[in-house]
């Protein structure tokens, strides 16, 4: 059976026609497909064994070697549509076994916050939250690589350092270069060995050069689809497959602000989603905040004519729409009506212009094109 590597992924997408020729994307492929012959080739370091049975290997004069060199791994770093998550996905599906992780950097250090505070009182915390994650994984995929918090900021040094010492390979995402990462931020001193970590131990390769696959998309549709009939519904299909990558099969629960959340489905931080979930569940602004901080572009489906019966559902779109504009979001919507049909209330006159003011804007390609604020 042959088996499935990022170049073997890569050519099935364009025989597929799901995705065109590019040659940034074709270089990333082959330094990716370097990584992961690297990987199938090496014999990973046994993980490190921490806490008591460390300090009892001590207590015997056994010691242990904590310096391992990883697998020389990748930073590719552009705007927002260049394809990076895709190929980092590549990669990603490709490895085989069980021992590699894939994360949004923000969760990454939401599980380290969560350990630091379970570790009050150890010495060396973040040595054993290293230990802890070279027991689960030798590969770490960070998508957004993205530092704005002086906290995590003070963290990532030490932290990067003992994950490659450990000999974990990072494959990883960002809109920035690693020298641009946390720049201007408070002690940021204190960050550097982080970059350097990250330039030590990987490449870094910038995909600007390449097509602005998710922009030519967007542009070039429909974004506010009606009426809700067949044809909407394969438009949406068509539209999801190209922004996502990948067809809509699975529909996770997410947890958004301690509350579970229902999808019609997550992938590349897109998300596909039900007006009824969004507008019609008692959501809060600051759900929606949440969420145009998690996904660069939302799929939002079967939103129906307001009229004066759903003011509440009316408010909470209006406050929807208004976090998606901050945050740059790009929004896709199948509707029942038109755009400008879709209010027909009374109390809400006023403020739903400045609504569907913003959803025109929002589907011009002068916003298509700003960068999505995660931050």
């Amino acid at each position: 059976m042959q088996s499935v590597t990022p170049t073997s992924q890569y050519l099935k997408a364009l025989n597929e026609g799901s995705h065109q020729p590019d040659d940034v994307q074709k270089e990333a492929v082959s330094r990716l497909e370097i990584i992961y012959q690297e990987l199938i080739n090496s014999t990973p370091p046994a993980p490190r064994t921490s806490g008591l049975m460390a300090r009892v290997g001590k207590l015997w004069g056994k010691r242990e070697d904590t310096q391992h060199t990883p697998v020389r791994g990748l930073y590719m770093w552009g705007g927002v549509g260049r394809g990076k998550t895709w190929l980092m996905d590549l990669f990603y599906q490709s490895l085989p076994g069980e021992r590699k992780q894939r994360l949004h950097f923000h969760r990454f250090m939401l599980r380290v916050h969560e350990e630091l505070t379970a570790l009050q009182g150890q010495s060396d915390p973040l040595e054993i939250i290293a230990d802890r994650f070279k027991a689960e994984t030798d590969v770490l995929c960070f998508d957004e690589f993205f530092v704005s918090d002086i906290t995590d900021a003070m963290l990532l040094g030490g932290l990067m350092k003992a994950l490659f010492a450990r000999g974990i390979t990072l494959v990883a995402t960002s809109n920035i270069p690693p020298d641009e990462l946390y720049r201007n931020g408070l002690q940021r001193a204190r960050f550097l060995p982080a970059i350097d970590a990250i330039k030590q131990h990987c490449d870094v390769m910038n995909v600007d050069a390449g097509v602005d696959y998710r922009l030519r998309t967007l542009t070039q549709a429909h974004l506010w689809l009606s009426p809700l009939n067949d044809e909407t519904r394969t438009q949406m299909d068509k539209l999801w497959l190209a922004l996502a990558g990948a067809k809509r099969e699975n529909s996770p629960t997410l947890e958004i602000n301690h509350r579970p959340l229902a999808t019609m489905g997550v992938e590349n931080q897109t998300l596909a989603v039900s007006f009824t979930t969004l507008c019609v569940d008692a959501r809060s602004q600051h759900d929606y905040i949440a969420l145009s901080r998690l996904f660069h572009t939302v799929m939002l489906f079967d939103v129906p004519v307001m009229t004066r019966l759903m003011e509440s559902e009316a408010r909470r779109f209006i406050a929807l729409v208004d976090e998606f504009y901050e945050r740059h979001v790009k929004l896709v919507v199948s509707a029942e009506v038109p755009l400008y049909e879709i209010y027909q209330g009374d109390r809400l006159k006023f403020e739903f212009q400045r609504c569907l003011s913003r959803l025109q804007e929002m589907q011009s390609e002068e916003y298509l094109k700003r960068e999505h604020l995660a931050g």
